[in-house]
């Protein structure tokens, strides 16, 4: 009988983000779309996902700093619309994404008779963030602790190892992922569905629950599967099943 490969154990990090302001700001659309064109790409990255390690005590009207900017700002609630639903996930590179900001912004311009404005006082200003990581006493022996481990971790926690590992990995996938494509495939029907969540439109606490509820039904489905063999089977060496 082949021995199971035990992988190493995940270890749960935390993170912060700090924000740079990088000098740079618009007050008009054109010129939010020709800042957008050329700013650093890790600014855009900040703006679709920055917000979501901000205090929040109610869910946001929009999900991107561009789209609500558009909205309070510029009093263009179809610019927002548009932009709002604008999801970072569908584009595995940054600058597909800068490219999808751009094209919005420019057909909304093509349809409007005059250039919208913002006030002086309310222009968007770009900003990066640079990422902290810090350890924390959390951890993974084996994929049976996960939903207790994923539901005992900050916000900040899941942020780092769900959204932000997207970006850190050659594959676009998130750590917990990463992790469980390491029992050489005996986890690959819970890696597909883990990979189908889409975290954008929902909170951190809310895509805490999500995986902790996924992975629990996981391993209870694979768990009652395996108590159906065993009683229709036998266990292993033993019962009626290990009769010949």
């Amino acid at each position: 009988m082949k021995k199971k490969r035990k992988n190493e154990p995940f270890l749960i990090r935390d993170c912060s983000l700090a924000a740079v302001a990088v000098g740079v700001q618009a007050q008009s659309l054109r010129e939010l779309r020709d800042k957008i064109a050329t700013i650093h790409p890790g600014s855009i990255y900040h703006h679709f996902w920055g917000g979501r390690l901000r205090p929040q005590f109610e869910h946001p009207e929009y999900h991107n700093d561009f789209a609500a900017w558009a909205h309070h700002a510029l009093h263009d609630n179809v610019l927002a619309e548009r932009l709002g639903v604008i999801d970072p996930t569908d584009f595995k590179e940054l600058e597909d994404l800068r490219q999808e900001l751009v094209d919005v912004i420019e057909e909304r311009l093509d349809e409007q008779d005059w250039l919208a404005w913002a006030r002086r006082e309310d222009q968007f200003h770009f900003i990066r963030s640079q990422i902290v990581v810090f350890s924390t006493p959390l951890r993974f022996e084996s994929p049976a602790d996960m939903p207790d481990v994923i539901s005992a971790m900050s916000a900040s926690s899941i942020f780092y190892h769900f959204i932000d590992a997207r970006r850190r990995t050659p594959e676009f996938l998130d750590d917990f992922c990463t992790w469980l494509n390491g029992f050489d495939g005996e986890y690959d029907d819970l890696v597909q569905e883990i990979a189908q969540i889409d975290p954008y439109f929902l909170s951190l606490v809310d895509l805490k629950q999500r995986l902790s509820q996924t992975v629990s039904d996981y391993l209870m489905g694979v768990g009652h599967v395996r108590k159906h063999f065993e009683r229709t089977h036998g266990r292993a060496g033993t019962g009626e099943g290990a009769k010949q």
